[in-house]
């Protein structure tokens, strides 16, 4: 597991609330308390919570798969996520697990549950789900992203058409589930026909910290080539409309610098720009 890539989950004022609550559900801690940013870690993961108000609503489009090893495991998150929350698949058993449901909390946030054996350690895998436009282009996303990331790889891959459960609707060719690790982060993905009312947003992005410049181009330019779109703050849109920050760990380091007035020249230069560039913040700090 790599925790040098996370996933962000945009709030409006109300993070504070999401990370005491989930810390309290997954037994988790937190590892950073600041009005905008909050950092918790559950099972070992990061996650980042992001005050950035009411602009952006998370959606099913990336949900996260909680990998269970007991059926009171399942039943226990699930009761406590359900409460005040909505049931898009109810808790039972299907051709893929014996525990199994999807629910979305009350924070917008969509979780599924499923009683699994165990691989390696990441408990709470993201999964990408590939609709509208989009559907049919999971295995395309997959390979986009192992050849963008080092140390990745396409795991096992289910297709509509190998006959797991009644899903006759969809293209026999098109993912009902795979997994794909990037850098030795887990993701599962799927494509999906039906006509939901939502498609990948700022909602839910996934966070990459960098090491240097080099890497932080070769992942900029590959995830904003052929139709990705370049936002502000390292923030960006792949191809298909995924969200991702490419955060160099330079940034983080002279953003925390015990010198506020060096601090907050480094915050004022990293809001005009795009991608990140080390030597910018650099020079913004010795100024």
């Amino acid at each position: 597991m790599n925790n040098d890539i996370f996933p962000c989950l945009w709030h409006n004022e109300d993070a504070k609330q999401t990370a005491e609550r989930y810390c309290r559900i997954f037994n988790g801690k937190i590892t950073a308390d600041t009005p905008v940013v909050l950092n918790i870690e559950l099972f070992g993961q990061k996650i980042m919570l992001l005050n950035g108000g009411p602009q952006k609503k998370k959606n099913a489009s990336v949900s996260f798969m909680v990998m269970c090893e007991t059926q009171d495991e399942v039943q226990n998150y699930w009761n406590q996520l359900a409460d005040g929350g909505i049931v898009l698949m109810e808790l039972g058993e299907y051709p893929w697990s014996k525990k199994y449901g999807w629910v979305r909390d009350q924070f917008g946030v969509t979780w599924q549950l499923c009683l699994a054996e165990k691989q390696g350690t990441q408990r709470i895998i993201p999964t990408l789900m590939f609709i509208h436009h989009n559907n049919g282009k999971a295995l395309e996303a997959m390979q986009l992203y192992t050849r963008t990331f080092p140390n990745s790889k396409i795991g096992d891959v289910l297709k509509y058409g190998d006959g797991v459960g009644d899903e006759n609707h969809e293209v026999p060719e098109n993912i009902q589930n795979a997994h794909f690790e990037i850098d030795n982060y887990s993701f599962f993905c799927m494509d999906n026909s039906y006509d939901h009312q939502f498609d990948f947003n700022e909602g839910i992005s996934m966070v990459v910290m960098t090491h240097n410049q080099e890497e932080t181009d070769h992942l900029w330019n590959s995830l904003t080539e052929n139709g990705g779109v370049e936002s502000s703050c390292g923030w960006l849109k792949d191809k298909f409309g995924m969200s991702w920050q490419i955060i160099p760990k330079k940034l983080i380091e002279l953003m925390s610098d015990p010198n506020q007035m060096k601090a907050q020249k480094v915050v004022q230069k990293m809001m005009e720009m795009q991608k990140i560039v080390i030597k910018d913040l650099e020079e913004a700090y010795n100024s």
